[in-house]
């Protein structure tokens, strides 16, 4: 099924023709790795490792992905590797081939919590900001209370989420954590992320909605999903891997540009925001 949506109905599949397509798509996806990256200085990176179920390993072996979006506003993917979602050392070597490929800086991560990702940020882009997903947080806290407060959870999270700056976040969390008291586990949750749940407020208010989550990750693999089933078929990691990659790749073409593009080129160059405004420098 995945390979005929990529070759069309038509598309002759014999065990030679595929056996030539995997070579090919070997060749493509070894040299988009090496590719240099123009760009030098990126506003925002999403890095999340996607679990697919495909023949990329065991042991929760993962799909290590990072998506970047270009000055001009469009998003791309930057990296595609098998690994582990938990270890510093395999998003350290990710993170290190791409400053080898060309990015020098990066002014946001957004990711998971509970990623190996962090530590390698702060290895390899130490100034970079970091911003955690939302859903992802937004899911551990639900799993922290009982089933019938969980819809006044999910109220509350959404309410700090979606506030209008940052001193407002901080009053809809205090709601929460009056709410929530006689659940300590609940709270800290929170609590102890707060300031990298709300890195997005020091950037443009146009960019939140795209900052808030790693939904930009997630969204081009629900396309990637529906084909695993055929991918499993694969015996080896780099078949799987490259099918995924082209998969990906065509997903790519129908992005959807960041929102007020004019804006990135201003915050990959380090303009000041606050609350979502631009922090103007006096003469």
């Amino acid at each position: 099924m995945a390979l005929r949506e990529l070759l069309g109905e038509g598309a002759p599949l014999s065990a030679s023709s595929l056996q030539r397509l995997k070579e090919k798509w070997q060749g493509e996806y070894e040299q988009w790795k090496g590719t240099a990256i123009e760009e030098k200085e990126w506003a925002y990176l999403w890095a999340d490792g996607i679990y697919v179920k495909a023949g990329i390993g065991k042991e929760k072996a993962a799909l290590l992905v990072v998506i970047g979006v270009q000055k001009d506003g469009q998003k791309r993917f930057l990296a595609l590797e098998p690994g582990y979602r938990e270890s510093k050392e395999s998003w350290a070597l990710v993170l290190r081939q791409l400053k080898t490929r060309g990015i020098k800086s990066a002014r946001l991560f957004v990711g998971d919590g509970h990623l190996g990702l962090w530590a390698a940020v702060g290895e390899v882009y130490p100034p970079a900001q970091e911003q955690l997903c939302w859903n992802h947080k937004m899911l551990n806290v639900i799993d922290a209370v009982s089933h019938k407060e969980q819809a006044d959870v999910r109220k509350l999270l959404t309410a700090m989420m979606y506030a209008e700056s940052r001193e407002e976040a901080l009053k809809e969390r205090k709601i929460f954590e009056q709410a929530f008291r006689h659940n300590p586990k609940a709270v800290k949750t929170v609590v102890e992320n707060w300031e990298r749940l709300t890195t997005y407020y020091n950037f443009p208010s146009e960019h939140w909605k795209h900052l808030r989550t790693s939904n930009v990750v997630e969204s081009p693999f629900s396309r990637v999903r529906l084909r695993t089933t055929a991918s499993r078929r694969f015996k080896s990691q780099i078949n799987a891997t490259c099918l995924i990659w082209k998969t990906l790749m065509i997903a790519e073409m129908s992005f959807r540009k960041l929102n007020a593009p004019h804006l990135e080129e201003k915050v990959a160059e380090g303009k000041k925001y606050d609350n979502g405004k631009e922090v103007r420098v006096a003469a």
